[in-house]
């Protein structure tokens, strides 16, 4: 599919974007909390992954590729916001109520309480175990992908990812946890 991408195939290229832009937009949602911002940088995204596919060598890690792509475009866009910050109330950056996950039938709607216990509790946690759990719940990515994307051992991130699950047990009770592990969130 990428190789007809490449060569100017539009049907490929729909199924790449179709294939990957929603879940790179819940990715980029779960990590900056603006629908609008996420929906932005995803479109950013793949304008550089057309850009650069051409260029791309295929090594199994197209996938992480992409998410790499979309997560360095959020770092700089923050960086530039914060060099330029504007307050703005804090329920206009964060709302808690949409997940990025609304379009995909297997998850089931939480209520404003849960999610916002949720995304505090995530909040809470060191960056690099949210970079884990984004990408492991938000994205999708198995383990294996999650390690070649932050360039860690594979042990690195099953231990960020045990740690960062038995923190969130602990900040939000084991009932309340369980409750978001049922459900996929």
């Amino acid at each position: 599919m990428i190789e007809q991408a490449v060569a100017g195939d539009d049907a490929a290229w729909r199924a790449i974007v179709a294939e990957y832009a929603p879940r790179v937009h819940a990715l980029l949602v779960s990590n900056c909390h603006d629908h609008d911002l996420a929906e932005e940088i995803t479109q950013s995204s793949f304008c550089t992954v057309a850009a650069k596919l051409q260029n791309y060598v295929e090594q199994g890690k197209f996938e992480s590729w992409i998410f790499r792509i979309a997560m360095n475009r959020l770092r700089d866009e923050m960086r530039r916001r914060k060099r330029q910050a504007i307050p703005v109330a804090g329920e206009v950056l964060r709302p808690v109520a949409k997940t990025g996950r609304e379009d995909r039938s297997r998850h089931e709607k939480i209520d404003a309480d849960m999610a916002e216990a949720l995304w505090a509790a995530v909040a809470d946690l060191a960056e690099a175990d949210q970079q884990v759990l984004h990408l492991r719940h938000v994205a999708g990515l198995s383990f294996k992908q999650i390690a070649e994307q932050l360039e860690h051992p594979l042990g690195t991130v099953l231990a960020r990812h045990f740690r960062a699950i038995k923190r969130l047990r602990e900040a939000l009770g084991d009932e309340i946890a369980e409750d978001f592990a049922s459900r996929g969130c």
